[in-house]
């Protein structure tokens, strides 16, 4: 197959073109700055050249809007906003265009979408779409209101002749430099990954290998449309999650933090507080009832084969 892949030079992008070439496709990836082979430039706003590459091709998977590792002030949250529904648009326009259209548009989404909870799991039938909250910072209803404008941008495309399927994606967990696994990784090892303003709050989360798997299971699908949560069935509290991570590096004891010291840690990472406080307990529950089964399901298990991978690629 041929497989767009906008904006797709970041860790998700990255592992699904290292997973798609791998299985011998031919994956082009749309970038505003085009350095190796297989890179075409676009400016993730509108149609241009780079739409030559989306006509005739088989998948598009659009990853593109500005990363969500910042402070979340108002000039970021609103490029947070616009760089998703502007670059949504663009591929959305490009795949109307098309005298060939793919068959399927695969939109990241984003699974901060559910509300702010600690009981029931969402799910994408019953599941709660927060913004309401009455204990939530303003800024976590923009979060909101950026996954709803997300999607509403890919739905409202004129693409008749091609499925659309919206990733509402957990984190995801790889042993690549850069990404979540590595920063929390390195927090676990220096004794800091402790329980953060009590550590109740669910994380949900994902292994590379299963969000690989999941993304080629949803292309193979051609009877799977819409919303769909791309998470590991077991969420569970962060000071579990983090528990389990320090005994995947041998660190027995792990700091806990408050609720300002995470505030303080945040400004430090240059990141927002949001990405600690919120509970997520989101659950897959269409990609199990379609009969997806997860390699790695359990946080332990998937969180030993991360470190082990990780240490093999530092050796």
């Amino acid at each position: 197959m041929r497989i767009v892949i906008p904006g797709g030079t970041g860790q998700v992008g990255t592992l699904l073109n290292r997973a798609f070439t791998a299985a011998g496709h031919d994956v082009v990836t749309l970038t505003r700055q085009p350095v190796r082979a297989g890179e075409v430039h676009w400016d993730g706003e509108r149609l241009g050249p780079w739409a030559e590459v989306v006509d005739g091709s088989d998948v598009v998977v659009n990853l593109a809007g500005r990363s969500v590792s910042c402070r979340y002030t108002e000039a970021n949250l609103r490029a947070m906003l616009d760089s998703r529904v502007r670059s949504t648009e663009a591929v959305g326009q490009a795949i109307a265009a098309a005298a060939r259209p793919p068959r399927v548009w695969l939109q990241m989404s984003t699974a901060t979408l559910y509300a702010h909870t600690f009981d029931a799991p969402h799910d994408e039938t019953t599941g709660r779409v927060g913004g309401t909250e009455p204990d939530a910072p303003s800024s976590w209803a923009f979060s909101v209101r950026i996954a709803q404008e997300w999607e509403r941008a890919q739905l409202r495309a004129d693409t008749p002749h091609t499925r659309k399927v919206a990733l509402r994606s957990a984190m995801v967990m790889s042993p690549d430099r850069g990404g979540v696994f590595d920063v929390l990784s390195w927090l676990a090892r220096l004794g800091l990954g402790g329980p953060v303003a009590g550590g109740g709050q669910y994380v949900s989360w994902m292994h590379d290998h299963d969000f690989v798997r999941a993304v080629d299971f949803l292309i193979a699908r051609d009877d799977l449309d819409g919303p769909i949560n791309l998470a590991a069935p077991e969420p569970l509290p962060q000071r579990a999650f983090m528990r389990e991570l320090r005994a995947a590096w041998g660190v027995p004891l792990g700091l806990p933090a408050t609720r300002w010291m995470a505030g303080l840690g945040a400004l430090a990472l240059r990141t927002d507080t949001e990405l600690l406080l919120k509970s997520r307990r989101v659950v897959p529950g269409r990609l199990q009832g379609a009969g997806f089964t997860f390699t790695h399901p359990r946080w332990a298990e998937a969180g030993t084969d991360l470190v082990l991978r990780y240490r093999t690629r530092s050796a």
